[in-house]
């Protein structure tokens, strides 16, 4: 893994960072093809709206991109995670002023999932709803550790997690769309949840793909009676899921209709 910090080849950072001492910061992971990044203006977009939306004097974009274009390049398939943190501040809550953010940029080789249909189950985590943060990708990340602790099965590839109403969310690392009778919807995230970048994309691109998507609350037995449900995340792309493993029950999922036609689109940009 190659690290940059604050634009400088690094593999360290003050320990007294707010993102260290805190989680006070954002962070966006891409994928890295030809040399280029997928979806880039959307990991921008997000993480300057969530900069604005804690407060956090962002870089400027043009940095931003310049950074990661650079990073980037000649790499034929790798990831890249950028990470922007309020900066060094004095022990406290209190934010300091002034205060110059962080910004970490590391980029690793990439490992690809297998191709298969995922097997999927419900983890016991609940997620915490607080409209304020919802939708950003801050580095407070503990509902996904541990939802994710909650399994060793290798033949599991991710788990969903509920709201404390019971309302399907999100996975640990990706979103959920499901499908019934041809029409879709994925979880409405006004409450809780990762909007992620490709759930974007999917949004926008629906239509012309000829998918009828909707954002709304998702119960766990629309999800179980669901005929088609497929995950996304800006590393992965589209990945339909073939099982879902519920009270040691196997839901079996056969159509791949929307996730097919979605891929194809998004390979075809």
């Amino acid at each position: 893994m190659t690290t940059w910090v604050n634009g400088r080849l690094a593999t360290k950072i003050d320990v007294s960072d707010r993102g260290l001492q805190y989680g006070d910061g954002l962070f966006e992971t891409m994928r890295i093809r030809d040399g280029g990044i997928a979806l880039l203006e959307h990991h921008l977009d997000r993480l300057l709206m969530g900069c604005r939306r804690l407060r956090i004097a962002a870089p400027p974009r043009t940095i931003l991109r310049g950074e990661i274009r650079r990073a980037a390049a000649n790499r034929p398939d790798a990831i890249a995670k950028l990470i922007v943190t309020r900066g060094i501040g004095q022990r406290g809550y209190r934010i300091p002023e002034p205060c110059r953010p962080t910004r970490i940029l590391s980029v690793s080789a990439y490992a690809a999932i297998a191709a298969a249909p995922a097997r999927i189950r419900l983890c016991r985590t609940r997620m915490a709803v607080n409209p304020q943060f919802a939708g950003l990708k801050t580095l407070n990340r503990l509902e996904s550790v541990i939802a994710r602790s909650e399994w060793r099965d290798a033949r599991i590839g991710e788990g969903l997690l509920l709201d404390g109403d019971g309302h399907v969310v999100c996975g640990t690392m990706t979103n959920v769309f499901v499908g019934r009778n041809g029409r879709y919807v994925t979880p409405k995230l006004d409450r809780c949840g990762v909007a992620g970048v490709m759930r974007r994309w999917i949004l926008e691109a629906a239509h012309s793909a000829g998918v009828k998507l909707i954002e709304a609350r998702v119960s766990v037995d629309a999800l179980l009676a669901a005929d088609e449900v497929f995950l996304s995340n800006a590393v992965i792309g589209i990945w339909s899921v073939g099982v879902i493993v519920n009270a040691n029950k196997l839901i079996k999922l056969p159509v791949r209709g929307a996730a097919d036609a979605l891929h194809a689109r998004f390979a075809a940009q």
